[in-house]
C-alpha cells in the first residue's frame, strides 16, 4: 500500500519538490485528510466496474482513491503546471488517465466513448474548484451523460441551496435545476482545517443520484428552467409579478399569464421559494403555447 498523498506532511513535500504555488483564480485548495477522502469514495459507491470521472485533481490526493477503487479514473485538469506532480504521485496506478482540458469546453460524451469502453457504472466525485461549482454540475447533468450520479466537494452554501426543499430561504432555481435531474443529498459537512491552503468557507460533501427519468414532465426543458429563473428573479414578489417582468412581453402578456396560474392552480400571490417542482411544471406547461 502506498502512503497517501493527502496528508499535511506528504502534501508539502511534494508542493515543495516541484516549487508549486497556489493559484487563487483556479481555485485551489488540496484536501489533507485521508479519512474524508475515503468518506468520499464510500459515498460514490465505487466497485471494480466503476469509471470515475474527476475534476480539478490537484496532486493527485482525491484520484489515488479513486484509483485504488475503480476500474478507470478519468481526471481533468487545467493547470498545465500539475501535470508532471501528477505522473509522479500517480506512478503506482496505471488505472488514471489525465485529461488536460477544461471539462466546460470538452465534449465529456465523446471522451467517455473513448475513454471508458465496455464501463457502464460511471461516477463523477470531486472537489470541485468553487468558483465554477454550479456551470460544472449543471453541464454534466444538461448534456445528458450517462452517469450513475455525481459526489461532489462545494462550498457549504451552494450545497445548501442544492438540496434545498420549497419554503426554505435556500430553495431557489438552482435548487429546481439539479433536482428535476437527480434526487439531492447533502452526506457530509467538512471542516475548513482539511484543506491547504484553508478557503474561508465551510465546505460539504452533496451526493446527487440521477433520475430514470425527470421529476417532472414538462413539454420544454428549456422553458421550464426559464419559468423558474423567472420566479426567483426578486425573491420578495409574487410569482404573477416575478412572470411579468421577466418573461418576453411578460408585461403585455399580464392576462395570459393570469390565466395560466388559474389553470395550475397556483394562486398568483404565491412566491416562488413556496412552490413545489410539481406546480413549476403545470405553471410552464400552462404557459408554454403562449410564449414559445
Amino acid at each position: 500500500m502506498h502512503k497517501d498523498i493527502a496528508t499535511p506532511i506528504r502534501t508539502k513535500e511534494i508542493l515543495k519538490k516541484y516549487g508549486f504555488s497556489f493559484k487563487k483564480s483556479l481555485g485551489q485548495n488540496f484536501l489533507i485528510d485521508p479519512n474524508i477522502l475515503r468518506k468520499i469514495t464510500e459515498y460514490a459507491g465505487l466497485t471494480e466496474k466503476s469509471g470515475s470521472i474527476e475534476v480539478g485533481p490537484g496532486i493527485g490526493a482525491l484520484t489515488e482513491h479513486l484509483a485504488r477503487n475503480s476500474k478507470k479514473v478519468l481526471s481533468f485538469e487545467i493547470d498545465q503546471r500539475l501535470l508532471p506532480i501528477l505522473q509522479d504521485t500517480l506512478s503506482p496506478y496505471d488505472n488514471v488517465k489525465i485529461v488536460n482540458e477544461d471539462i466546460l469546453k470538452a465534449d465529456v460524451k465523446q471522451v467517455i466513448e473513448e475513454e471508458f469502453e465496455g464501463i457502464e457504472d460511471i461516477m463523477v466525485v470531486a472537489n470541485l474548484p468553487y468558483y465554477v461549482t454550479t456551470p460544472i454540475i449543471m453541464k454534466l447533468l444538461s448534456d445528458k451523460i450517462p452517469l450513475r450520479g455525481i459526489v461532489v466537494m462545494l462550498q457549504k452554501e451552494v450545497a445548501d441551496r442544492i438540496s434545498a426543499k420549497p419554503g426554505t430561504k435556500e430553495y431557489g432555481s438552482l435548487s429546481i435545476a439539479i433536482q428535476y435531474y437527480t434526487q439531492a443529498e447533502t452526506v457530509m459537512v467538512v471542516p475548513k482545517t482539511v484543506f491547504m491552503p484553508q478557503p474561508n468557507v465551510d465546505s460539504a460533501v452533496i451526493r446527487l443520484t440521477t433520475r430514470e427519468k425527470p421529476a417532472v414532465d414538462v413539454i420544454d426543458e428549456e422553458f421550464f428552467f426559464q419559468v423558474t429563473r423567472a420566479s426567483f428573479a426578486q425573491r420578495r414578489k409574487t410569482i404573477l409579478n416575478n412572470l411579468t417582468s421577466q418573461l418576453p412581453d411578460g408585461k403585455s402578456k399580464k392576462e395570459v399569464i393570469l390565466g395560466s396560474l388559474e389553470k395550475a392552480g397556483i394562486e398568483p400571490t404565491r412566491r416562488g421559494e413556496t412552490l413545489s417542482l410539481d406546480e413549476f411544471a403545470r405553471i410552464s406547461n400552462e404557459l408554454h403555447p403562449h410564449f414559445k
